[in-house]
């Protein structure tokens, strides 16, 4: 009997995941049906993407709220299937809002579902681990921290390992300043202010006023700024502005300042010390003041259970806080990138090794035969 499976993602980085799951997957069960809602590389890792993502995910109220109409429609007509038992396993991958109603109905219709990358619960709202739970059969987590929580709300969770790990290696130093056109001497600062337009906005004006500090100061010789395809970094002249190649901008730099997220995780297994910042409006932070439950918003510091990183959020994200923080960094012999540096290495550590879609793999066999 032929296995099918449904793969579902709802935006780019769901499609980079699934793919290598869906690899994954054929690897395991090399005449099973997979089928995906994702993009490009879950098309050529195999699957037959019945949607494409590209009229799914937005920023933006307005145009979330413009996408609402093309959810319903995906959603109504991925149920029909679910209730004509078209599958035998679903992996959402991400994406809760969507993911969490295609997975209640499938628990309706007995189809099991191993959801992939965790909603962050564990940051916001707690208390709808709950209903999550009733929804999951298994959950496949990819911080380390997480199993204990879910376990905590009846979530059954899998430490699976995180898919960073599983990326392309990156250059060595000396190669990623060969190529950027840095000498190999130089004291490099990277400068990673977000990917989203709001993002850039907020943080470029203090993260290059910091950056020109410290040039002045002679703490560092060079400043790269990883930079998006379409976006826009004012009174950049003295800076090199990097065009989305972020893992070569990491492999070049002595310290970076990142904007909080992924790129934190980065860093930290490029042994790149940081200083982390974010800043919101005003309304949005008074909400996650009340709403936030952890103490941290970097996820090294939230994997090692401690501040091991610098975190400069709304008020004390400034020129001047910046400069004092990421200073001493840019250093490789000083005692604050020693310190930071061993900690770093607790957490790749913590991490533990690559593999992530194999053993996402291993779980849906556990699941189908079941």
């Amino acid at each position: 009997m032929t296995v099918r499976i449904l793969v579902t993602a709802g935006e780019p980085s769901g499609d980079l995941h699934g793919a290598r799951v869906v690899t994954a997957l054929r690897q395991r069960f090399p005449g099973a049906s997979i089928e995906a809602v994702g993009g490009p590389r879950m098309a050529a890792a195999g699957a037959v993407v019945r949607r494409s993502i590209d009229g799914l995910s937005a920023m933006g109220l307005i145009e979330v709220l413009g996408k609402i109409p093309a959810h319903w429609r995906l959603e109504r007509e991925l149920i029909r299937d679910l209730r004509a038992r078209r599958y035998d396993l679903i992996i959402p991958i991400d994406y809760p809002g969507f993911h969490l109603r295609l997975a209640r109905a499938a628990k309706r219709h007995g189809i099991p579902v191993l959801w992939y990358i965790a909603p962050q619960m564990w940051a916001w709202r707690p208390g709808r681990a709950a209903r999550f739970a009733r929804a999951v059969d298994r959950l496949a987590v990819v911080l380390p921290f997480e199993p204990a929580f879910f376990e905590q709300h009846g979530v059954p969770a899998v430490f699976v390992g995180h898919p960073l790990l599983d990326s392309e290696p990156a250059p060595d130093r000396r190669a990623a300043r060969a190529a950027l056109g840095v000498p190999p001497e130089a004291r490099v600062l990277a400068i990673f202010p977000g990917s989203r337009r709001s993002e850039v906005a907020r943080h470029w004006p203090v993260m290059r006023d910091a950056a020109l500090q410290l040039l002045h100061d002679g703490r560092c010789t060079h400043v790269l700024v990883a930079g998006t395809e379409w976006g826009a970094y004012p009174n950049e002249a003295a800076f090199s502005v990097v065009r989305d190649d972020a893992a070569r901008v990491l492999a070049a730099a002595d310290a970076t300042i990142a904007k909080s997220g992924t790129t934190t995780l980065q860093a930290a297994l490029a042994d790149v010390p940081m200083a982390v910042a974010y800043s919101v409006n005003a309304l949005s932070a008074k909400l996650v003041r009340r709403l936030a439950t952890v103490r941290w918003v970097a996820l090294p510091n939230l994997i090692a259970g401690r501040e091991i990183v610098p975190e400069l959020l709304q008020g004390d994200f400034n020129t001047s806080a910046l400069v004092a923080a990421v200073a001493p960094l840019l250093d490789p012999a000083s005692p604050a990138a020693r310190r930071q540096r061993d900690a770093l290495a607790e957490v790749r550590q913590q991490l533990g090794g690559p593999g992530a879609s194999q053993r996402v793999a291993e779980l849906a066999a556990e699941l189908l035969a079941a």
